[in-house]
């Protein structure tokens, strides 16, 4: 008689993880889940019903279900970097690095602690390995609006050769109706689409009580350098933003660049936001291991931008060029612009210049 294979399921809370975890025990796999703890004090009202809803599930489910205490790790690999990035210009990314440097580390180590075969989350993507060359690709989930590989260009062939993810040929809607047939407690729970650790989602007060960087009153200025108004700290801007610039102008204003090294903002009209061209860095090939010196994609600046046309210049392990066939608006440092073929993720990096 063959052994049940045994995976372990990251459960949320929220109606994806434990969809994820209710078929995989459909399938036949001997299924455990796995509740990550990770917000902080601050948050803690909102991290004990999180922990409450993911027991429920899988005592509905009919699973063992443990929780393993990652705060510490949490605040110094996602906090630290969110506080450090904005203080120095930057537009952060959490939810990308939380899921290769938090999630999928976090359940690659418990997964061995518990002798199970596989990991599981609720991700809208999925996992396609190559059965001639053993590598693993990641390809975009099949409903658009759902699709979640953006967040997961961090991974790498040791996370995805090890994983699962039951949600990605499902649209949400299906993972809705399959909720209610498993009669999971759940269906009524709204999306958080903030950053899920900073309380009432002001990320700037959240900041500012840790660091006083990028804080400091400074010049706002036009592209010719004449001094329009002062700003209250840098690290409270984004390029594209418009609201909250406190100029009296003929024409609507947007942030075009920070300067944190003159503690200065750039603004100008909107036209000026577009851009043909970026310079990033932090590179990470998921399924291009044979890029050489260029490489045409299918390129995304943002979570909910279209991804468009584009080639990949290579100048160094560390860096690259992304020509756009047509110019894009509000590139935005610190953002993550990632990589496509086809419905393939190719990789990604994080944009660093316009």
């Amino acid at each position: 008689m063959n052994k049940k294979k045994k995976v372990l399921v990251a459960m949320s809370g929220g109606i994806d993880s434990s969809v994820a975890a209710a078929l995989l025990k459909q399938k036949g796999f001997e299924v455990v889940g796995v509740y990550m703890k990770f917000l902080p004090d601050q948050s803690r009202m909102i991290e004990h019903q999180s922990a409450r809803k993911s027991k429920e599930a899988a005592d509905c489910i009919g699973i063992e279900h443990f929780t393993v205490d990652l705060r510490e790790k949490f605040s110094t690999c996602i906090i630290d970097y969110l506080v450090k990035e904005y203080s120095v210009g930057l537009t952060p990314n959490p939810c990308v690095k939380c899921n290769a440097r938090m999630k999928f580390e976090a359940l690659l180590e418990e997964k061995q602690k518990i002798g199970a075969d596989l990991i599981a989350t609720g991700h809208y993507a999925r996992i396609h390995k190559n059965p001639k060359t053993n590598e693993v690709c990641l390809k975009r989930g099949v409903d658009p609006l759902k699709d979640q590989s953006y967040f997961l260009y961090l991974l790498s062939q040791r996370h995805l050769s090890q994983a699962v993810m039951p949600l990605g040929d499902m649209t949400k809607q299906k993972v809705g109706q399959e909720a209610q047939n498993q009669n999971l407690p759940l269906t009524d729970q709204k999306e958080s689409q903030e950053i899920c650790f900073v309380p009432d989602n002001d990320y700037i007060r959240f900041i500012k009580k840790r660091t006083a960087r990028g804080f400091k009153k400074g010049p706002i200025k036009d592209q010719k350098g004449n001094v329009l108004g002062t700003h209250q700290g840098y690290a409270r801007f984004t390029v594209g933003q418009r609201r909250g610039l406190g100029i009296a102008a003929s024409h609507p204003l947007y942030v075009l660049d920070i300067d944190p090294i003159n503690n200065a903002v750039y603004v100008g009209p909107e036209q000026e936001l577009y851009k043909d061209t970026l310079i990033a860095s932090r590179v990470n090939w998921v399924s291009a291991t044979s890029v050489i010196d260029s490489l045409k994609v299918k390129a995304q600046i943002r979570y909910n931008h279209t991804a468009q046309d584009a080639v990949v210049i290579l100048r160094s392990e560390e860096w690259i060029c992304v020509k756009f066939d047509r110019a894009q608006r509000a590139v935005t440092p610190g953002q993550s612009v990632v990589f496509y073929k086809g419905d393939v993720l190719l990789g990604g990096a994080t944009i660093m210049r316009k």
